[in-house]
């Protein structure tokens, strides 16, 4: 069976009131910030502690984001992290915004990670923990 996204990780994170814009909801640029943490959130309970001082590790080469609805102040949003079918070194990585308590979807979006060697600047095949997680036929 064809599993496209397989759900890894949830995060909660707390609205802050400087996270709002002029026009009273989070600023868009927040909800990449919001992708951040929850990709970090998952990766740290990967065993990524000191997810800056790597070997190897993700780089995000794309990142995209659909605002549906806007998030007010206050509120607790729930980031719902995705994994789609790895390659041999990337790995596609999707997310769902909500708001804690409600079932409506705010935003969607997506971000393409990329294994990598800091000290030669190159890709490298995806280790195999990170391939075992998505599900096999």
């Amino acid at each position: 069976m064809e599993h496209p996204h397989h759900l890894v990780h949830t995060t909660h994170i707390p609205v802050r009131w400087g996270d709002m814009d002029a026009l009273g909801h989070v600023n868009n640029t927040v909800y990449f910030r919001f992708a951040e943490q929850a990709r970090i959130d998952w990766m740290t309970s990967l065993g990524f502690a000191d997810i800056v001082a790597v070997e190897e590790g993700p780089v995000i080469i794309n990142a995209s984001c659909t605002f549906l609805k806007p998030i007010t102040f206050p509120a607790t949003v729930e980031v719902r992290t995705l994994i789609g079918k790895p390659g041999k070194s990337s790995l596609p990585t999707y997310y769902e915004m909500r708001c804690v308590g409600e079932d409506t979807l705010y935003a969607e979006g997506a971000a393409k990670i990329v294994w990598w060697n800091p000290r030669t600047g190159k890709s490298q095949p995806l280790p195999d923990f990170i391939r075992e997680i998505y599900p096999h036929d």
